[in-house]
């Protein structure tokens, strides 16, 4: 499997990373983003990171011992990360910065000279990026820049990708990451005592995903793109404004027209309607206000959704 995903990172990425001492096979990417932290943070490190953005980077930082230094991203801007955001943010006691784009909840992708940017900073102050990339096959209407292609960066880059999302393998819990052998060799110290190895099932699954899955991906970018497209048009008919999502599965729509919380929206769409939404202030501060939506399900399904969501924001 190592081998493999050495092959199939040095296609995406044009980057080839030695199977036997550069990759560690792990228990999903959440188990690869906790071991990458806690094999390279200090006490009262800080690291960087977008607001709003996946829900367990903030605590991974801190049970690592370190300080997370959320940026505050917005809808103005399509939630990215910018450099002179990042370099803002920077300080004496900066140890790494946390890249999660595309990202949950927003959507958002970073732009190729965002990309750029952030690696200039990352040379310049002698940081570690971990770029956690589990949404890169799910892009749409460009291409993913991943950090770890760009001159000077594999050096300094924990890589950190895997199955759950481009493959439809959430359940199977297979994930990896790719970094320098030193950086690796700390990640397995922790790895092989607290969950010894990945279950041998999945990674045979994993494996066969990467020989024989390529077209299946395509196929499913491709419907989830459409209904992209129709759940963006939909929350923004009803005005719910949305900025366009270019990556994951999900819309980030604006709640705040009805006079609802983001978590009373969806506390009360849950009781009145059945449509479950996720609060986006449980992605950070900036994510206040919003709501995450899922388009990870049938057309059907979320043309229904979007008809009850209608019809409650008509009562309000």
């Amino acid at each position: 499997l190592r081998e493999a995903i050495s092959e199939h990172t040095a296609r995406l990425r044009g980057v080839r990373y030695d199977p036997a001492s550069e990759i560690l096979v792990t228990v999903g990417v959440s188990e690869a983003v906790d071991l990458a932290m806690r094999a390279t943070l200090n006490q009262g490190d800080e690291v960087i990171l977008a607001d709003p953005s996946y829900v367990a980077y903030v605590p991974g930082v801190v049970l690592a011992g370190a300080v997370p230094v959320p940026v505050p991203t917005d809808e103005a801007h399509d939630f990215r990360l910018r450099p002179e955001d990042v370099e803002r943010a920077i300080t004496p006691r900066t140890r790494a910065i946390l890249l999660g784009f595309p990202n949950n909840p927003t959507g958002g992708v970073l732009e190729p000279s965002d990309v750029k940017g952030i690696a200039e900073l990352a040379q310049r102050h002698d940081l570690l990026v971990y770029a956690d990339e589990i949404y890169d096959r799910l892009v749409y209407g460009r291409e993913h820049r991943s950090i770890v292609s760009l001159p000077g960066m594999k050096e300094r880059t924990v890589y950190l990708a895997g199955f759950s999302k481009s493959y439809a393998m959430t359940g199977w819990r297979v994930g990896y990451a790719c970094a320098p052998a030193e950086v690796i060799e700390q990640m397995m110290k922790i790895h092989q005592y607290t969950v010894m190895c990945v279950p041998t099932a999945g990674q045979y699954a994993a494996l066969e995903a990467l020989r024989s899955g390529e077209d299946d991906v395509r196929r499913m970018v491709a419907a989830y793109d459409e209904r992209r497209k129709v759940m963006l048009r939909r929350f923004n008919e009803l005005g719910l404004h949305c900025f366009e999502p270019r990556g994951a599965f999900y819309c980030f729509p604006n709640v705040t027209r009805t006079g609802l919380s983001d978590r009373e929206f969806s506390e009360r769409l849950i009781t009145e309607e059945k449509v479950v939404v996720v609060p986006g202030s449980a992605f950070g501060e900036r994510g206040a206000g919003h709501v995450r939506a899922c388009y990870a399900a049938s057309l059907e399904k979320i043309e229904e959704a979007c008809d009850r969501i209608a019809r409650f924001v008509g009562r309000r």
